[in-house]
């Protein structure tokens, strides 16, 4: 399926920002990168990240710029391969493997308006979409919220583009009661395709069942 890249321009007292993508990796190299983008790790390393990404065939950037500095982003890719969700052999399975947007610039919805722009036109309906969304990576001193209004604030930017909370026992989200999976299954996603990601979800079931 052909990926047409697509824009929303938003203007506000900040200035002109645009929400733009599938970004290519070299007009993701010639941006700045704003120096609060740093949940995940250092400003440069992420860029570079989201660099890569953008390189693989099956990956996705959508962007957030204001004139030249990228102040936010999200990104979808294959689960890996060593991860419970890229060992199921579900080819549709899509990570939405992080989403950030500059302190100086929250407040705008951008957050909303990036997940908007990377599900519009079902670009997204081929595919089962997840999100394991764990609290060590949350900003809570920068939001000033505490761990439950965070998830919370996460739950209600996810949700806006159908993606709901999903019991799982893989061992990291199943390690902290705020970590939470969120799943999204595209309706074109196949009868079998389904079933088959509802087994991964629980495991042990299959191991008592065996037993």
């Amino acid at each position: 399926m052909s990926i047409i890249s697509r824009e929303i321009v938003i203007g506000g007292p900040k200035g002109v920002i645009r929400v733009t993508g599938p970004a290519l990796s070299e007009e993701i190299a010639s941006l700045s990168m704003d120096e609060t983008l740093d949940s995940f790790r250092k400003p440069q390393d992420q860029k570079k990240a989201l660099e890569e990404i953008a390189m693989l065939v099956e990956g996705r950037v959508y962007i957030a710029v204001k004139e030249d500095m990228l102040i936010g982003y999200v990104t979808f890719h294959p689960p890996e391969k060593f991860e419970r969700w890229g060992r199921g052999g579900l080819d549709c399975i899509r990570e939405l493997g992080a989403i950030e947007v500059s302190r100086n610039f929250r407040g705008m919805k951008l957050a909303l308006t990036l997940m908007e722009l990377s599900f519009c036109c079902g670009a997204m309906d081929d595919y089962i979409v997840i999100a394991t969304e764990y609290y060590w990576h949350w900003d809570l001193k920068g939001t000033n919220l505490s761990t439950w209004e965070y998830r919370r604030m996460l739950e209600a930017v996810m949700s806006s583009v159908g993606m709901r909370p999903r019991e799982t026992d893989e061992s990291e989200i199943s390690s902290h009661p705020a970590n939470v999976l969120m799943v999204r299954i595209g309706k074109n996603v196949s009868k079998e395709d389904s079933e088959a990601f509802e087994r991964l979800l629980i495991k042990k079931k299959e191991i008592e069942y065996s037993n």
